[in-house]
């Protein structure tokens, strides 16, 4: 089988979709960045022109494309804490496996749609995203203190005073060191008042975030 022009336009044009959505991830420093993405656009790409020239097994062919990617995905998903991260770096692979997909099966205006839909999601949608997230941000602190000098109650009683919702879920003491474990929900603002009122409490021996 010969090179065909349009198969070489479909791989172009693929690379270029993967390398527009690459480009955002790298720049933000996301575990999938620019060639990464390229190389899943440019695969699905592939794989799909080579399926059109099997039509028996198109079908598995596709299918077998949607469940390698999903492997790939989870590959950038880790929990850190309480928190999912890498979520959106999944679903951005999933999404450049689709349009280099829609660009091997020839449907170049739709692929067209869906990367201007998706740059669209990954850099505005962001920005709106960090704005509501200044209302309401959950976080996981560690906080250890002495109970000769210290106690939960007096922590608990000053995050009320801040208008802090909390729930401790978990509770370690060893000998006169305590560890509290809490999930704190609350705003941006309020979240940085709490770590100067933990910065400067004398009693508190450490915390994380």
């Amino acid at each position: 089988m010969f090179l065909e022009t349009e198969h070489i336009i479909q791989v172009c044009a693929a690379f270029t979709a993967g390398g527009i959505l690459g480009i955002e991830r790298e720049y933000r420093s996301k575990p999938a960045g620019f060639r990464t993405i390229i190389l899943i656009t440019v695969g699905s790409c592939l794989f799909s022109i080579l399926s059109t020239n099997f039509p028996e097994n198109a079908d598995r062919i596709a299918s077998n494309i949607v469940t390698g990617i999903g492997f790939i995905g989870a590959g950038v998903v880790f929990k850190e804490g309480i928190s999912v991260r890498g979520i959106t770096s999944a679903a951005t692979i999933w999404m450049a496996a689709a349009i280099g997909m829609s660009i091997g099966f020839k449907f170049y205006g739709l692929a067209l749609l869906v990367v201007a839909l998706v740059l669209a999601t990954l850099v505005i949608l962001s920005k709106l995203e960090e704005w509501i997230d200044n209302f309401r941000q959950e976080k996981e602190y560690i906080i250890k203190f002495n109970t000769e000098e210290y106690s939960i109650e007096a922590l608990e009683e000053q995050m009320k005073k801040l208008k802090i919702y909390f729930v401790r879920y978990k509770f370690i003491k060893h000998e006169t060191e305590v560890t509290a474990f809490y999930k704190i929900e609350t705003k941006q603002t309020n979240h940085e008042i709490l770590n100067q009122f933990l910065l400067k409490n004398k009693c508190i021996l450490s915390f994380e975030l």
